[in-house]
C-alpha cells in the first residue's frame, strides 16, 4: 500500500518524491483523527499512484513543531516537493478527492513561476 508512516527522518524524502502527497497529522486520543483515519486508508488505496503518510503528532513533535501544527487532525498535500494545501480539519471523502484532483490539474510550472516572482 502506498500508505507510509513518516517520522523526522524520512519525512523530507518522502515529500520531496515527484507526485502527490498527502499527509494525515493524527494522534491516538483524537475522536476526529480516528474518524478520519478510515477516509483518508480508503482514498489512498483508490489513489494508488500517489503517496500517503500519516504523522503520529505525540511521537514525532520535533515534526510537528517543524511543521508548526497546532491543531489535529490536520492535512497536508505536497506535490514534487511544493506545499500546495496545509488545513486542520475533518475531511469527507468527497472533499478529500476534490483536494486531490485540483492538485492533479495544476501547471507545476506555473506553481514554481509564482513561487519564484514572490521570492523577488
Amino acid at each position: 500500500m502506498n500508505l507510509i508512516n513518516l517520522n523526522i527522518d524520512n519525512f523530507e524524502s518522502v515529500i520531496n518524491n515527484t507526485g502527490i502527497v498527502l499527509v494525515d497529522c493524527w494522534a491516538a486520543w483524537c475522536s476526529a483523527c480516528k474518524d478520519f483515519k478510515p477516509i483518508f486508508e480508503k482514498t489512498a488505496a483508490n489513489f494508488p499512484t500517489h503517496t500517503f503518510g500519516m504523522i503520529d503528532t505525540m511521537t514525532e513533535k520535533d515534526l510537528v513543531s517543524l511543521l508548526k501544527i497546532e491543531h489535529i487532525p490536520t492535512l497536508l498535500l505536497y506535490r514534487d516537493g511544493i506545499m500546495l494545501f496545509k488545513q486542520p480539519g475533518y475531511f469527507s471523502e468527497d472533499k478529500l478527492e476534490d483536494i486531490i484532483k485540483q492538485a492533479e490539474s495544476l501547471n507545476m510550472d506555473l506553481v514554481r513561476a509564482d513561487l519564484e516572482s514572490q521570492k523577488s
